[in-house]
């Protein structure tokens, strides 16, 4: 009996372990990890350098008395933009006047002291040859007409020192420009210690200071010469702007100035660079990124941002190999560009490098891949080179810097790279065009006018269907026959700056000046409208 009641609970227990074995299933494995994933190709990429600087005047200069006196008037307006020529203040003329009066005065008696002289020479010298006075007497006469010949040059002299005075007494602007605040207020005396009046600065074109740091010079001459970083063609650079609201200033410049040695008190090798600014939108002391575009970095791997992780040990991505396995790769990674990483060490080209679904991965899981296609590189305006278009010494002042291409002197952070398209893109079809302007009575090319022709000699170079026609407008103001010479000339100027580029005399369209009409201003006639067209 006993046994028998062992028994029972022992047949219960094995029943009950059957039943529960029974109603569970056997758990099937995880489905793979389903990831994208992209894969990776060495390439050669733009690398654009940006730095910190800031804008300076392409001349800016000081309105100063060159007389003292009394300032009469401020005839401009303060903070208008000027025209060489134009009147900004007046000064007290009368006692300049009186001044001239009393020098024309002195001349006209020292002039008629010199016609008694000479008449008493040529009296003396028949009688001397008589010998009816003298020889000392004809030496007497000569030496007297030969005082009041002199005195007569230096009465001529304070005549001429009078009027430029008086001359003083309005004062203009050299150049164009925009103008400062009066410095000395009406009715105020004006001397030596005073005489600064006001500034003008000249907007078009404006330069930016930048500089660039010896320790990045020396990483980046290395980088070059083992080949990792290519050089722009010619050592042309194109420099670009980044304002204070992140907006890309419309124009593009090239550096036109290279400082001689390191400075001593920063360790910073100062660089400049001069843009167009027809519209004035660049004022002097502005601080912006300058974006310095023409260097290359051959075999590059770009990936994505969100594809690159970090870690303990640093940053690493996940790779797929040929069984759609994952495992964990470390990467060295450079600089950013745009919203992808460089990756300088640690892939391959070929590797398939997993950009979603990274947070269910481990190593050695089996993943379901889908592929992807690389993403597009960040666009970056690329400097449209054109042989004579860089103004005189550019290539040569970037030559001696650019190449070791140096950082911001702002600090480690001052400085960084992204990538782009590298390729001038001529017009499809149609026509298209700039303007060259000119300062009144000028006809040579300035270094926004080389700027500005820079695209035009790309297009041209890069299609040769393209033909250029270049048309000049007669200012209406002054002499009519002199402005249409101006017009001509201004044209040819940029006929011959096409030719120094390399295009075909044959490629290029003169075409007669014409007079401005609709109440354009005279600004807008001292223009050369440079217009591009397909041949028909």
């Amino acid at each position: 009996m006993r046994c028998r009641a062992l028994l029972v609970p022992a047949l219960c227990a094995a029943a009950l372990l059957a039943a529960c074995s029974k109603s569970e299933p056997e758990k099937a494995a995880p489905p793979p990890t389903e990831v994208s994933a992209l894969t990776v190709k060495a390439q050669t990429v733009p690398v654009t350098y940006e730095f910190v600087g800031q804008t300076e005047s392409s001349q800016q200069v000081e309105i100063r008395a060159r007389v003292a006196g009394y300032l009469e008037k401020r005839v401009y307006v303060e903070g208008s933009f000027v025209e060489p020529g134009q009147v900004l203040f007046r000064m007290d003329r009368k006692p300049f006047e009186a001044s001239l009066k009393a020098a024309k005065a002195e001349l006209a008696q020292q002039q008629a002291r010199l016609s008694t002289a000479r008449a008493n020479l040529a009296r003396v010298k028949p009688l001397v040859a008589d010998n009816a006075l003298a020889v000392k007497d004809l030496d007497d006469a000569t030496g007297t007409e030969q005082a009041a010949s002199a005195a007569v040059e230096a009465a001529a002299a304070k005549v001429t020192d009078a009027e430029l005075n008086l001359g003083y007494t309005v004062i203009t602007s050299p150049v164009s420009g925009q103008s400062s605040f009066a410095k000395v207020q009406d009715g105020a005396y004006v001397n030596a210690e005073n005489s600064l009046l006001t500034y003008v600065a000249k907007l078009d074109p404006m330069r930016v200071n930048f500089s660039l740091s010896e320790n990045e010079s020396l990483r980046l001459q290395d980088e070059i010469a083992k080949g990792k970083l290519l050089k722009a063609a010619r050592d042309d650079y194109a420099v670009e702007l980044v304002l204070a609201d992140g907006s890309s200033f419309p124009a593009q410049g090239r550096i036109t100035f290279a400082d001689a040695s390191f400075s001593q008190e920063t360790g910073t090798f100062l660089l400049r660079a001069e843009l167009p600014n027809p519209k004035g939108e660049l004022r002097p002391g502005q601080f912006v990124r300058v974006k310095v575009h023409g260097f290359r970095r051959p075999g590059s791997i770009i990936v994505p941002q969100r594809a690159v992780q970090e870690g303990p040990r640093g940053e690493f991505v996940w790779v797929v190999d040929s069984e759609n396995k994952v495992s964990q790769r470390p990467v060295t990674v450079g600089d950013w560009m745009g919203d992808q990483w460089l990756v300088t060490g640690g892939l391959k080209d070929g590797e398939r490098v997993v950009v979603d679904g990274l947070m269910r991965l481990a190593p050695g899981a089996a993943v379901k891949v889908k592929d992807v296609a690389p993403e597009p590189m960040p666009e970056v305006r690329a400097p449209a080179s054109a042989q004579g278009a860089v103004p005189p010494g550019a290539a040569a002042a970037a030559a001696s810097v650019m190449p070791n291409a140096p950082r911001a002197g702002a600090g480690p952070a001052g400085a960084s790279a992204s990538a782009g398209a590298a390729a001038a893109t001529p017009p499809a079809s149609g026509t298209n065009g700039d303007a060259v302007y000119f300062d009144r009575g000028r006809t040579a090319l300035d270094a926004t006018g080389q700027v500005r022709l820079v695209s035009v000699v790309a297009a041209l170079k890069a299609s040769p269907q393209l033909r250029v026609t270049l048309h000049g407008y007669v200012d209406a103001s002054g002499d009519a026959k002199l402005n249409t010479a101006l017009a001509k000339r201004r044209a040819e100027s940029v006929r011959d700056a096409l030719l120094a580029a390399g295009v075909p005399a044959d490629r290029i369209t003169l075409k007669a000046p014409e007079n401005i009409v609709g109440g354009d201003s005279p600004q807008m006639a001292r223009r050369v409208d440079v217009v591009l067209a397909e041949a028909r």
